[in-house]
């Protein structure tokens, strides 16, 4: 099975890097830049689950595609999707099966018009990783998980085969038969955290510690999961419980990558993660005026940044 891993930054780089070192037919989709990092330094690990260096890594640029591919790990930014369908639609052929690692859920709607929504699977992950100053995939804590699936649910031959695929690398790969409410689940913790911590601009224990802090944070977690709720997708008992111990932490210095990149004066994905949740809660007259301050704030940031 020919795998190509859109990008090879941290999510991609991590990902494609552990399927590559189990002794999969990996290739990475890069830029010229990266192309040489990896030619150069080989793929760097730094893993509390045990580092690698993975040299020379099969890599091809935009514009390079001679056949196509049985599998597409999209691991972009959603402000960088329109490039990246540019760049690895000529690997996409009538077998080829999309696996987007996106947050939210509009990014479905984009790769279904362009590739038919029967190339297009569910996907997510979770893993706290960075790219080091010397370009190296750092992972920050043992923990990851990569799921995918059919997104009605249906256990399919082609999910079948690439979960045998992944199940020898580190990847903590699971087949789901729920991706579409795993991915909504996701999207509300995600979009919770990043509400309150980029509106706030600090950690999560920081904001549980001043007056009002504790229902400011709970009342974005009530807004999504009302939105989630109005689409189909209302939040299980046990993901809400965890999600709800989590960003009522005392002390704790959780923050989203959102806000990390604001910080680091980088493009975030204000429309992606909280725009479209405030247009789904407009069609189903969900109020969410928290959403809205938080939305306007990170579309200020994107005005100044120019």
């Amino acid at each position: 099975m020919r795998i190509l891993v859109v990008g090879a930054g941290a999510i991609g780089g991590y990902f494609g890097g552990r399927m590559l070192e189990a002794g999969r037919d990996v290739t990475f989709l890069v830029r010229p830049r990266r192309a040489g990092e990896l030619a150069s330094a080989g793929l760097v690990i730094k893993s509390p689950n045990g580092d690698v260096t993975l040299k020379n890594p099969p890599t091809v640029q935009a514009g390079q595609f001679s056949e196509k591919f049985d599998v597409v790990l999209l691991s972009c930014k959603a402000f960088d999707l329109d490039d990246a369908i540019t760049s690895f639609a000529p690997a996409v052929g009538p077998q080829t099966s999309i696996i987007p690692l996106l947050n939210g859920m509009l990014h479905l709607d984009v790769l279904d018009r362009k590739f038919g929504a029967e190339r297009v699977l569910g996907g997510l992950c979770a893993i706290a990783a960075t790219l080091n100053e010397a370009r190296e995939v750092v992972q920050l804590a043992p923990m990851q998980s990569l799921n995918f699936g059919e997104r009605d649910g249906r256990l399919s031959d082609r999910v079948r085969a690439i979960a045998e695929v992944m199940a020898s690398g580190k990847l903590g790969s699971v087949a789901s038969e729920n991706i579409v409410q795993e991915m909504w689940e996701k999207w509300v913790f995600l979009a919770s955290l990043a509400a309150s911590t980029c509106l706030m601009r600090s950690a999560v224990g920081n904001i549980l510690a001043v007056p009002g802090g504790k229902d400011f944070i709970l009342g974005m977690l009530d807004e999504c999961s009302a939105v989630a709720t109005a689409e189909g997708h209302a939040p299980s008992g046990p993901f809400f419980q965890r999600t709800r111990g989590l960003l009522t932490a005392e002390g704790s210095q959780m923050t989203a990558s959102m806000f990390r990149d604001i910080k680091a004066g980088a493009p975030v994905e204000a429309d992606h993660v909280i725009g479209d949740l405030i247009a789904r809660g407009d069609a189903a007259k969900v109020p969410v005026p928290k959403l809205r301050i938080a939305y306007t704030h990170l579309k200020a940031y994107e005005k100044q940044r120019g």
